[in-house]
C-alpha cells in the first residue's frame, strides 16, 4: 500500500467517523426532542448535555422549534430524575404539584404528560422566536436550559439560560434567566435581568407585562420589613408527617388535633406490586396529637384509598370527606369524590356531578364554605382567567352541585390558582397563585372576607416565612387563628423539590382601638369624657375609658366580638359607634373618634311625629320616628326628658289642651313600652299656648294657601326638653 493510498483510507475513516459522531448527535438530538415534547425533562435533559459535550455540534446548523403564541394553561409541577431511585429499568419521577406533588416512576417510553411547556410554567404566554438558523450548539444549550427549567434545577437553568443570554440569540432567554435567579433569591441579579428583557426591542409584550409582575416580587422578595419575625415556622418530623417520597395537603379532621394529609410511602394501598410502587403512589393518613406528641400515621385504606391517587382531602362538618382521585394512565384528568361516614368507618366514594369534575380536565382540591353549601375547588376547565382557576358552586348534603362559577379577578389570573381553604370563623379565603406578585413560585395569598357585602377583600401576600422562593401551598388554619400547616418544596429531598408539610405558631392576634373625643361645634377635644367599650351581647363586662387632657382614648380588644361603643360627657349628648373583630384574621388597631354636640337649654323639635286626625293615635310613620328618639334615650341613660306635645289654634282651648296631653302621653307610653324608664319622662301638653308663628303671624296669610297650612303644620309640633341629667359614673371600673 502506498503512503498515498494510506493517507486516502486515513482521510475517508477520518470522514466516516466525524459524519458517524454527527448522526449520532442527531439521533440524540431527536430522542431529547421527543422526550422534551412529552414532558419528560429529567431524560431531555441527559441527552441534551451529551449533546452538549460533544464539540462537534458547533459546526452545524438546525432550525430550532418556534414557540408559539399560547395562553397560559395548567401550571402543574414539572418531570424530576429522582436522584435517589434506585430503579434500573430507566424511570423516570413526575413532580405535579397541581395535584400531588410527588416523585413516581414511570417508563421512559410512557406518555408522561402531567405539565406544560416552560412558557406556562413561569406564566403568561411567549413570543414566536423568529424561525432562522441557528447553530445547533445554541439550540441544544437553550432546550437544556429549559429542561431543567421545568425540573425545578434552578441552579443547573440560571447556568445554562445565562450562556443562552450570551450568545444572544433567543430573546426570551433572559426573561427566562430571570425566573430561575428569582426562584434562587437572587432577587437582584433577576432584577436586573428581567429590566434587560422590558428594555429589549423584540421582547414580546404579553411577556414583558408577566416580567414586571414578576419584578414587584423580587422588590417583595428584597423587602425585609415584610418578613414576620413572630411566626414561627418549622418542617414536621420525617416519622409521621414527613415520611416517604412526598407530603402534602393538610387537613382538619373534626378537630384541632386531628389532621388528614396526603403521602406517597410505603405501606400504600397496590393492587399489583411488580407493577406498582407504593412509595410513588398518594394515599390519605390522619394522625392525632396528644399533649405534644402525633400518632403513628393510619391509612385510610378501602374504600377511600385505591390503588390510584388519592390526596387533597377537607372533612366537612356533616362528617363526610371530599377529596382528590386521580391516575397516571390519563394524567390529563383529576375529579373530586365524597365519602360519607357513619362515625366508625367510611364508605364507597361518590364522584360529585359534572359542574365540579367537568371531563377532561383537573378539578382538585375541594374545600367547603363555613356553612357547608359551597364548595371551592381549583380547575383548569375552560372559561377560566388561563391555568388553574379558582371555582365555586353551590352543594346541597347529597353532594349535588350547582352551576361552576369562576371567582374572576383579581383572585384569578393568567397564572395558576390553587389549594383553597376558607377559614371557619372569619371566612377569610386563602389560597396560593404564581400570577400574582410573589417571591417566586407558588405563593400562599389571603382575601378578608367583609361579612356586610359578602365580599372577598384584594388578594395579600402572605410573605415570609409563609413563602418562599419555590412552592408554596395547601395552607390551612385552626380557628383561634394560632397555629396551621402549608405545604412547601422549598427544602431539597433525595428526588429533588418535594412537598413536605410544615407547622407554624402564628403570631398573637391583638385588637385594639383607640380615638379622640370631640365638641361638635368647635372640633376641640374634651376631656375627661367617658367611654364605655359593651360587648353587644352582654356576656363580657364592660370596659370603661376616660380621656385625657387630649381627649384622647384607647383600650384592647378581643378577637371574635362585637362591640358597642359610646362617648358621653355631662351636658353633652353622647355619640356612638360599633366595632367587630369577628371576621379579623390578623392584628388590627382601630381608629374611632366621637363628636359630642352640647345640649341646647331650650326645645328639640321631633321631626315627623304624626297622628290619626282628631285621635292622640301614634300613626306607623310617628314611631319609626320615635325610635329614633328611643336610640337618643339610650344612648344618653343619664338624661330625663319632657315630651311636650303642641296643636294649632283651630279649635277650642280646652280641647286642644287636652288633646296635646294626651299625644304628649301617647309618645311616653310608646317609648316605656320600648324600654325607657318612666320615670326618664315627662309628658307635657301645651294645647296651642306655645306657638312658633303666632295667630297675628298667621292672620296675614292667605287662608288655606300653602304657607298658610305650613304656618299652622310649624305650631302641630312635639318637641324634646332636657330636664335632668344625673352625673355621669363609671359602674364598674375595666381598664
Amino acid at each position: 500500500m502506498t503512503k498515498k493510498h494510506f493517507q486516502l483510507i486515513l482521510i475517508f475513516t477520518g470522514l466516516f467517523f466525524i459524519r458517524s459522531i454527527g448522526q449520532s448527535n442527531f439521533v440524540k438530538i431527536e430522542a431529547a426532542d421527543k422526550y422534551y415534547n412529552l414532558r419528560d425533562y429529567a431524560n431531555a435533559a441527559q441527552l441534551y448535555s451529551k449533546v452538549l459535550n460533544d464539540t462537534t455540534i458547533n459546526n452545524s446548523k438546525v432550525l430550532p422549534y418556534k414557540i408559539q403564541m399560547v395562553n397560559l394553561s395548567i401550571l402543574p409541577k414539572e418531570l424530576k430524575k429522582n436522584k435517589g431511585n434506585k430503579n434500573d429499568s430507566g424511570s423516570v419521577a413526575v413532580k405535579d404539584t397541581s395535584v400531588a406533588n410527588v416523585t413516581k416512576p414511570v417508563k421512559k417510553d410512557s406518555v408522561i404528560s402531567k405539565t406544560n411547556d416552560t412558557v406556562k410554567k413561569t406564566g403568561g404566554s411567549a413570543t414566536t422566536i423568529d424561525p432562522k438558523k441557528v447553530s445547533k450548539y445554541d439550540y441544544v444549550l437553550y432546550k437544556l436550559a429549559n429542561s431543567y427549567l421545568n425540573l425545578n434545577d434552578y441552579n443547573n437553568a440560571s447556568v445554562y439560560f445565562k450562556k443562552c443570554v450570551e450568545r444572544n440569540i433567543y430573546t426570551d432567554a433572559n426573561y427566562f434567566y430571570a425566573i430561575s435567579l428569582m426562584n434562587n433569591r437572587l432577587y437582584s441579579e433577576a432584577l436586573n435581568a428581567f429590566e434587560t428583557f422590558i428594555s429589549a426591542p423584540n421582547s414580546s409584550d404579553s411577556l414583558v407585562k408577566i416580567a414586571r409582575k414578576k419584578e414587584a416580587g423580587c422588590y417583595l422578595g428584597m423587602d425585609s420589613t415584610k418578613v414576620s419575625k413572630e411566626i414561627k415556622v418549622n418542617k414536621l418530623d420525617t416519622n409521621v408527617f414527613n415520611k416517604g417520597n412526598s407530603s402534602f395537603a393538610p387537613a382538619f379532621y373534626s378537630s384541632g388535633t386531628k389532621i388528614i394529609f396526603t403521602s406517597a410511602r410505603k405501606g400504600n394501598i397496590v393492587v399489583d406490586p411488580k407493577k406498582q410502587d407504593p412509595e410513588y403512589l398518594c394515599d390519605l393518613y390522619y394522625t392525632e396529637k396528644t399533649d405534644t406528641t402525633w400518632s403513628e400515621p393510619i391509612n385510610f385504606r378501602g374504600p377511600v384509598n385505591t390503588d390510584q391517587h388519592e390526596g387533597a382531602a377537607f372533612y366537612s362538618e356533616e362528617g363526610s370527606v371530599f377529596y382528590t382521585r386521580w391516575n397516571d394512565m390519563n394524567p390529563k384528568e383529576a375529579f373530586i369524590y365524597k365519602s360519607k361516614s357513619n362515625g366508625s368507618m367510611f364508605f364507597q366514594g361518590m364522584k360529585l356531578n359534572d359542574n365540579v369534575n367537568m371531563p377532561g380536565y383537573r378539578n382538585m382540591q375541594p374545600c367547603l364554605s363555613p356553612d357547608g353549601r359551597k364548595i371551592y375547588f381549583s380547575s383548569n376547565r375552560p372559561g377560566g382567567q388561563g391555568g388553574f382557576d379558582i371555582w365555586v358552586c353551590s352543594i346541597d348534603e347529597n353532594g349535588n352541585a350547582g352551576a361552576a362559577k369562576n371567582l374572576g379577578a383579581p383572585f384569578n389570573t393568567s397564572g395558576d390558582e390553587v389549594t383553597p381553604f376558607i377559614h371557619a370563623v372569619t371566612g377569610t379565603l386563602y389560597y396560593s397563585s404564581n400570577g400574582l406578585a410573589g417571591l417566586g413560585g407558588l405563593d400562599i395569598f389571603k382575601c378578608d372576607f367583609n361579612s356586610t357585602d359578602s365580599l372577598f377583600a384584594f388578594p395579600k401576600n402572605m410573605n415570609a416565612p409563609f413563602n418562599s422562593s419555590k412552592d408554596d401551598a395547601y395552607f390551612i388554619l385552626e380557628r383561634t387563628n394560632g397555629k396551621g400547616f402549608f405545604a412547601s418544596d422549598r427544602d431539597d429531598c433525595p428526588g429533588g423539590n418535594c412537598y413536605k408539610i410544615f407547622e407554624f405558631m402564628n403570631k398573637p392576634i391583638n385588637f385594639r382601638i383607640e380615638g379622640i373625643v370631640f365638641d361638635a361645634q368647635t372640633n376641640e377635644p374634651l376631656k375627661e369624657a367617658l367611654v364605655s367599650i359593651i360587648d353587644a351581647h352582654g356576656v363580657d363586662e364592660p370596659i370603661y375609658v376616660v380621656t385625657d387632657d387630649q381627649g384622647n382614648y384607647s383600650s384592647d380588644l378581643k378577637p371574635k366580638m362585637e362591640y358597642f361603643i359610646k362617648a358621653q360627657k355631662n351636658k353633652y349628648f353622647g355619640d356612638a359607634a360599633s366595632i367587630t373583630t369577628v371576621d379579623k384574621s390578623s392584628s388590627q388597631a382601630f381608629q374611632q373618634d366621637f363628636f359630642l354636640n352640647k345640649i341646647p337649654a331650650g326645645e328639640i323639635e321631633i321631626e315627623g311625629i304624626e297622628y290619626d286626625f282628631n285621635s292622640a293615635k301614634l300613626r306607623p310613620k310617628g314611631m319609626e320616628n320615635l325610635d329614633k328618639l328611643y336610640d337618643l334615650l339610650n344612648l344618653n341613660d343619664n338624661l330625663s326628658v319632657s315630651i311636650e306635645a303642641n296643636t294649632d289654634s283651630r279649635g277650642s282651648d280646652a280641647y286642644n289642651l287636652k288633646l296635646s296631653i294626651a299625644r304628649a302621653q301617647s309618645c311616653v307610653d310608646y317609648l316605656v313600652s320600648k324600654g325607657i324608664k318612666s320615670e326618664r319622662l315627662k309628658p307635657k301638653g301645651w294645647g296651642e299656648t306655645n306657638p312658633l308663628v303666632t295667630e297675628a303671624e298667621i292672620k296675614k296669610l292667605t287662608p288655606k294657601s300653602p304657607e298658610w297650612e305650613a304656618a299652622h303644620q310649624k305650631n302641630r309640633r312635639t318637641a324634646l326638653k332636657v330636664i335632668g341629667e344625673s352625673e355621669i359614673k363609671i359602674i364598674n371600673k375595666g381598664q
